[in-house]
C-alpha cells in the first residue's frame, strides 16, 4: 500500500465519457446512463484497500440517500486484477452484492477511464453538475482508518446538497487520500 493523495482535477473540467461493464448487472453502463439531472458522483474505489473498507457503509448510505433527488452515482474499480485478484470483476460483484451497493460497480480493465479522470487513489471522488462540469473533487470526509474521526460523508454530502438546492459548491476542497491505484 502506498499512501497517495488525489490529483484534484481542475474545477469546470468536462466529465470524461465512458462505457464500462457493470459487475453487478452484467450490462455495459455509460456516463450518460448514470448521469443525474442535477449531479453525478463518480467514485473510484476497490475491494481490498483499507481506506475504502473504512468507508464502505457510508458508500452504501450515499447510494441510498441520493437515489431519488436527481443524483447519479457510480463506482469504478481500475485496479490491475492480475496482480490484485480481490479487485477482479467476480469479486467486485460479490462484494457489491454483499454490501448492498444500489449503484453500478464498473470495472475499468484498460485503466483508460481512471487515467482520463486523473484518479490516483482509492477512494477518489468526483462530482459533476447537470452539464457534467466538475464542481467537486476530493475527500469523502476527514475520517481515515485509525484517526478516530467518524465516517460521515460530510464533504461529499455538502457538495451534493448544494447542487440539489441550486447553490454553488464550496471551493474549499481537500484531496482524498488512500491506496494508490494498482496500475498495470
Amino acid at each position: 500500500m502506498v499512501l497517495t493523495p488525489s490529483r484534484m482535477m481542475p474545477l469546470g473540467t468536462q466529465a470524461p465519457d465512458f462505457t464500462l461493464p457493470d459487475t453487478l448487472s452484467g450490462q455495459d453502463v455509460s456516463l450518460e446512463s448514470v448521469r443525474g439531472e442535477v449531479a453525478t458522483l463518480v467514485m473510484f474505489i476497490c475491494n481490498h484497500c483499507p481506506y475504502v473498507k473504512h468507508i464502505e457503509a457510508e458508500l452504501v448510505r450515499l447510494g441510498q440517500d441520493y437515489a431519488g433527488p436527481g443524483v447519479g452515482v457510480v463506482a469504478i474499480s481500475a485496479n490491475d486484477a492480475e496482480s490484485y485478484p480481490d479487485d477482479g470483476p467476480e469479486r467486485m460483484a460479490e462484494i457489491g452484492r454483499q454490501l448492498g451497493y444500489e449503484f453500478p460497480y464498473l470495472y475499468d480493465q484498460s485503466q483508460q477511464v481512471a487515467r482520463a479522470y486523473g484518479a490516483e487513489c482509492t477512494p477518489d471522488f468526483f462530482i459533476f453538475d447537470a452539464e457534467l462540469k466538475c464542481v467537486y473533487r476530493g475527500q469523502l470526509d476527514d475520517s481515515r482508518p485509525g484517526n478516530g474521526e467518524p465516517v460521515s460523508g460530510r464533504d461529499i454530502r455538502a457538495a451534493l446538497d448544494a447542487l440539489i438546492a441550486g447553490e454553488a459548491v464550496s471551493g474549499e476542497q481537500k484531496p482524498s487520500v488512500g491506496c494508490n491505484i494498482k496500475w498495470k
